[in-house]
């Protein structure tokens, strides 16, 4: 269950990172309404999970799961490049978070 609510909260954070995007500057008032309610929920679960998960694991692959998410929906709802070397780093940082659960 501690991965599930890690993984939400990870979820949460591709939300409200790209929310952010769709705010602009938080002048528009539903989009900043569900990006700030996206990262009240999202810290929540980062909190509970790191009840059960050692911090620096939690909170790494928490980030992570941010990242990834962030950057996958970067290039395929907003048209932003991909190269090799964006390709290679976000395999990397996928290999890390599953570095990270494994080692835990």
């Amino acid at each position: 269950m501690k991965w599930m609510i890690l993984a939400a909260a990870g979820l949460l954070e591709i939300g409200w990172a790209v929310g952010l995007k769709y705010t602009h500057g938080f002048t528009r008032l539903w989009p900043s309404v569900a990006t700030i309610s996206a990262m009240a929920v999202s810290l929540l679960l980062l909190g509970m999970a790191m009840k059960q998960i050692p911090m620096g694991t939690a909170y790494a692959i928490w980030v992570g799961i941010g990242v990834f998410g962030t950057a996958v929906l970067g290039v395929t709802l907003l048209g932003e490049s991909i190269g090799a070397a964006k390709l290679a780093s976000l395999a990397l940082i996928l290999a890390g978070i599953t570095g990270l659960k494994l080692s835990a």
